[in-house]
């Protein structure tokens, strides 16, 4: 008989958790998901981190196409599409360089070498805090700019486009330069978009590097100072 009482006591011990136990992982499991949402906020959305991860291998598609074919390409980003304003902000592309029979470059005169990509809906290029220089703030200039209307291009392409260079040898033309997108909302396809409260942090991005690599943002404040106090309905 103690022998049973001893057995069954036993199992008790092992099988059960006391009350002061149970509160310990609940203050655990608590903790270990308010780092989390804390970190998951100091990220984009979902349709921001999405579109960072393919606006990078688009990057690096265009640095391997300039080595690979020893001539230079371009990322384009849409600011003013003629036939399709829709895709304003959102449409990118690579050109490059075509090479002559010699295999001598034939500078300035472009060719489409990718399909590129389109940003998903509420996702936009930011020309307010995409820098030629991240560190010093340098905003691009119209030398950055450049239009495609040549008959080499479908008319889905026509318009005028921000552009990021790599040469030859796979070198940023725009060492430092930034880019950053985020998400809102524009009443037409020829405004800029603005923030919406829901998303007022929605930014995301990266630097190019000299050598073609890219570093992602970590935090929004990485950007811009000016986005830990940006308000709704400013204009990005």
């Amino acid at each position: 008989m103690e022998f049973s009482k001893l057995r069954f006591s036993r199992q008790r011990s092992i099988q059960g958790f006391t009350l002061v136990e149970m509160l310990v992982v609940i203050a655990v499991i608590t903790i270990l998901m308010t780092a989390g949402a804390i970190g998951l906020g100091n990220m984009g959305g979902k349709g921001v981190t999405s579109a960072v991860a393919s606006a990078e291998s688009l990057f690096d598609e265009a640095r391997s196409i300039a080595v690979s074919q020893g001539t230079r390409a371009r990322v384009l980003i849409a600011l003013d599409l003629t036939n399709n304003p829709q895709e304003n902000l959102r449409k990118m592309v690579v050109i490059s360089e075509p090479r002559s029979p010699d295999g001598t470059p034939i500078a300035n005169s472009w060719i489409l070498s990718s399909r590129g990509i389109v940003l998903p809906e509420q996702v936009f290029f930011s020309q307010t805090y995409s820098f030629s220089d991240q560190t010093t703030k340098t905003a691009f200039d119209e030398s950055s700019e450049m239009s495609l209307n040549s008959p080499a291009f479908k008319s889905a392409f026509t318009g005028r486009y921000r552009f990021y260079e790599f040469n030859a040898e796979g070198i940023c033309q725009t060492p430092g330069a930034s880019f950053v997108i985020a998400t809102g909302a524009r009443g037409s396809a020829t405004e800029r978009p603005r923030l919406t409260a829901s998303a007022l942090r929605d930014f995301g991005g990266f630097v190019i590097w000299r050598n073609g690599q890219t570093a992602a943002f970590r935090s929004p404040e990485q950007i811009h100072d000016d986005i830990k106090t940006i308000k709704s309905g400013a204009q990005f």
